[in-house]
């Protein structure tokens, strides 16, 4: 392969960007630039193109904060966006030139959140392999709760029983919508009740990024007597259904319709051969296991997978020697 070469994202390349993403093995609509850029004033966009001979062959999403490159600080995970041919070497390759640049710039250390695996159309973890080799440090594990497509453990027997008593009532419907308003009014009075805190999203923000990802973002509600009570915003990629959102009344919980409303989009993500994730119970950089929210999602069949966060870095010449395939 020819030299590789890096340099910062700029507009015109976004049209480049999109494509590659969309073509990559590791990559999902939180990569592509519509997505990316909408809270961009909120952060100091650092994202990295990398090239061979003109050709994009790898990509970083990022944003700086002082001397520190986080990829991201804006999404669930980031680490480098990889193509179908970028085998073990390339990414050896790849790394040596993001230290250089990194040093070029006065960047002392980089945050690495990989994509998880079930997030891949086809394995891409050669990144974690040079981490290892750099000294990368270990500096969060979150647990993210999952059902796999095939062979899930059963639904518990509580959960099941009251499933079957939901499902004797003709007043309970669950079904795709577009009343966000509706949604956003129970899913920021939980949070607000619960946490003292707000949606990540305002609610102007997740209408814009629905209608710039139809496919991709969708709500799932659930409504008793016709009110909507509960529901999913749903994030779909190739190979994963991820739970972004996921808020009930008071009401809605005491009767168990949320629990209606995940049983459908869990029996629709394996219809389609896909993961469900229902996202992380850890809090506190993952020192802190939310065992009660843990064991509501286990009840589904959920099991647990981690994604690992690493630091890299102070950098200092002669990093990327670590790299060098000899032995001791």
């Amino acid at each position: 392969m020819a030299e590789i070469s890096v340099a910062p994202f700029r507009a015109g390349d976004a049209e480049d960007w999109n494509r590659f993403v969309a073509a990559s093995r590791n990559g999902t609509f939180l990569f592509d630039r519509r997505y990316m850029d909408y809270h961009a004033d909120r952060f100091a966009d650092a994202s990295l193109v990398f090239r061979a001979a003109a050709r994009v062959v790898a990509l970083l999403p990022a944003n700086r904060v002082d001397d520190r490159l986080l990829s991201h600080g804006g999404l669930t995970y980031g680490g480098l966006v990889l193509g179908e041919d970028a085998g073990m070497a390339t990414v050896s390759r790849l790394f040596e030139a993001l230290l250089a640049h990194m040093a070029a710039e006065g960047v002392a250390s980089l945050l690495y959140k990989p994509v998880p695996a079930i997030y891949h159309r086809a394995p891409a973890e050669e990144d974690l392999y040079a981490l290892f080799r750099l000294g990368a440090r270990l500096v969060r594990r979150d647990l993210l709760t999952v059902v796999p497509p095939r062979d899930a453990p059963a639904v518990a027997h509580g959960r099941r029983y009251v499933l079957k008593k939901l499902a004797r009532r003709d007043d309970v419907e669950v079904a795709a919508s577009d009343d966000w308003a509706g949604f956003w009014g129970v899913l920021a009075d939980r949070l607000e009740g619960r946490y003292a805190v707000r949606p990540t999203h305002t609610l102007a923000e997740i209408r814009l990024l629905a209608d710039r990802f139809p496919g991709a973002i969708r709500l799932l509600a659930g409504r008793l007597g016709g009110r909507l009570c509960a529901g999913l915003v749903l994030y779909e990629t190739p190979t994963v259904v991820h739970a972004q959102y996921m808020a009930a009344d008071d009401e809605a919980r005491r009767l168990g319709v949320l629990d209606a409303v995940v049983e459908r989009a869990i029996a629709a993500a394996a219809e389609s051969g896909k993961w469900f994730d229902f996202g992380i119970s850890t809090e506190d950089g993952g020192r802190f296991l939310n065992e009660g929210l843990a064991a509501y999602k286990e009840s589904f069949g959920g099991r647990s997978v981690v994604h690992d966060f690493y630091e890299l870095g102070p950098v200092a010449a002669g990093d990327a020697d670590r790299l060098a395939n000899v032995r001791s």
